[in-house]
C-alpha cells in the first residue's frame, strides 16, 4: 500500500484506513493523504489548531490551480468515531472478505475521500482550480475543524465555487440519495435552582423539581411547524433530566434537564433559544444553549441536477434529492458557495464491521469524475 495506484480507489483507502484517527484527528492519515495529492500537482496546506478538550486538530487544505476558471471543492473529514469492541477483524487492518472492504472509516468518510482522489487524474486538465478541504474534527464538536479551514481560506482570498461533501449519503445502492440541505441543531440546558431541605419541612425548602416539570410539559406541548416543500417537521427532544439526589429524605436545590431542537429553516437557533428562554425564565429557571448549525437549502438547480445527471449515466438510477438526517459540516460550508452532499451507502456507518463494497469505491470514482468535469466544463 506504500504506492497505491492513484486511479484506483481500493488501495487508497485501506492507506487511509490503516491510519487510526479518533477524533479528533492528527498526524499519520494526514501524512498519507498529502503524500497522495503532491505527486498530483496539489499544494498541500496542513496545520494544527487548538487546546484540550477540543483540540489539538489537524486540518488540510489542498489545492491545484490550472489557470483561470472555475473552483471546484471536495470537503470531508479524516476523522472517524472510535471502534468499539468485537469486531470480526482489526478495525484499523483493512481487510476484503468477499466483495466488502472493512475497516473503521470505510464508509464514513475514507471511502468517498479515496473515490475523490482516485477521480483526480482523469480531471487534471480542466481550466480552474480544485482544491479538497479535509478536517479531523467532524465527528467531535468540530470547533477547530471546518470552520477553522474556512477561517484560514479567508485569510489566503480562497473561495470555492461549488462544493461537493463526500458524506455517506446513498440509503440501499450508491446514488440513490443526494443531500441538498439540512437541519439545523441547537442544544439547550436547562437549570431550575431551589431550597435544599428536609421533606418534613417543606416549608423551610423550596423544591425545582415542580418547576421544571412545569417547563419540560410546556416545551413538550410545543409543535413547532409542520415542515415544508424540501423540510420534514422540527423536532423537540428532552435528552436528559438530572437532580442528583440519593437521599429519600431530602429536598433537592436544583434540578437540571437537557433539549436538543433539529430545526428547519423556518427557524434560527436564536429564535429557538429566545422561544425556549422564555419558558424557562417563567418558572425562576436559567438557560445556555449551544448552536451547533443553522439550517441550509440549496435549491434543486444546474449543480444538483448535474450530479444527479452523473448517476444516472454510472448507474441507471434516479437520484432522490434529500435534506433528511443529521447534521454535516455542509451546514458551515453553505456560507461560501452552493453545496450538495453525495457519498456511499451509509448502513454500517458507525457501526461494528464498517464495510463498503469494492465496486462502490470505483463507481463512485467513476461519479466523481463526471461531476467534476461536467461542472467545471459548463463553467469554461
Amino acid at each position: 500500500m506504500s504506492n497505491p495506484d492513484m486511479t484506483d480507489p481500493l488501495p487508497l483507502a485501506q492507506r487511509l484506513i490503516a491510519c487510526p484517527s479518533v477524533t479528533p484527528a492528527t498526524g499519520a492519515v494526514f501524512e498519507a493523504l498529502e503524500a497522495m495529492l503532491a505527486p498530483l500537482g496539489f499544494t498541500v496546506d496542513r496545520w494544527i489548531t487548538g487546546d484540550k478538550p477540543d483540540g489539538p486538530v489537524e486540518n488540510l487544505i489542498a489545492l491545484r490551480a490550472n489557470g483561470p476558471g472555475m473552483h471546484f471543492a471536495f470537503a470531508g473529514h479524516l476523522d472517524v468515531v472510535p471502534p468499539g469492541n468485537g469486531w470480526a477483524s482489526d478495525p484499523y487492518q483493512p481487510e476484503v472478505r468477499g466483495e466488502l472492504l472493512h475497516g473503521r472509516g470505510a464508509v464514513d468518510m475514507k471511502g468517498s475521500i479515496a473515490s475523490f482522489v482516485a477521480a483526480l487524474p482523469a480531471c487534471l486538465d480542466l481550466p480552474g482550480s480544485i482544491s479538497l478541504l479535509i478536517t479531523g474534527d467532524e465527528e467531535g464538536v468540530a470547533t477547530y475543524g471546518t470552520r477553522a479551514i474556512m477561517e484560514r481560506m479567508a485569510a489566503q482570498g480562497i473561495k470555492p465555487d461549488l462544493c461537493l461533501v463526500g458524506e455517506p449519503t446513498s440509503v440501499n445502492r450508491l446514488g440513490d440519495m443526494v443531500k441538498i440541505g439540512r437541519r439545523g441543531s441547537v442544544n439547550m440546558w436547562i437549570t431550575v435552582a431551589g431550597t435544599q431541605g428536609h421533606v418534613a419541612y417543606p416549608h423551610l425548602a423550596d423544591n425545582p423539581i415542580p418547576r421544571l416539570v412545569r417547563i419540560l410539559a410546556a416545551i413538550e406541548a410545543i409543535e413547532l411547524d409542520a415542515g415544508n416543500d424540501w423540510f420534514q417537521p422540527s423536532n423537540i427532544e428532552i435528552t436528559d433530566v438530572s437532580v442528583g439526589n440519593e437521599a429519600t429524605n431530602m429536598i433537592p436545590g436544583e434540578a437540571r434537564a437537557r433539549i436538543s431542537i433539529r430545526f428547519n429553516d423556518i427557524h434560527t437557533g436564536a429564535g429557538l433559544t429566545e422561544r425556549i428562554q422564555a419558558l424557562v425564565e417563567a418558572e425562576g429557571g436559567t438557560l445556555t444553549s449551544q448552536i451547533s448549525g443553522e439550517s441550509f437549502l440549496t435549491p434543486p438547480g444546474e449543480f444538483s441536477t448535474l450530479i444527479s445527471e452523473a448517476i444516472t449515466e454510472a448507474t441507471g438510477l434516479t437520484t432522490e434529492l434529500s435534506t433528511t438526517g443529521g447534521t454535516s459540516d455542509a451546514r458551515f460550508l453553505s456560507a461560501l458557495c452552493p453545496v450538495v452532499e453525495f457519498g456511499l451507502c451509509n448502513a454500517t456507518m458507525h457501526k461494528l464491521d464498517e464495510a463498503v463494497a469494492v465496486q462502490d469505491l470505483v463507481t463512485l470514482r467513476d461519479i466523481y469524475t463526471a461531476i467534476v468535469r461536467k461542472a467545471m466544463v459548463q463553467a469554461a
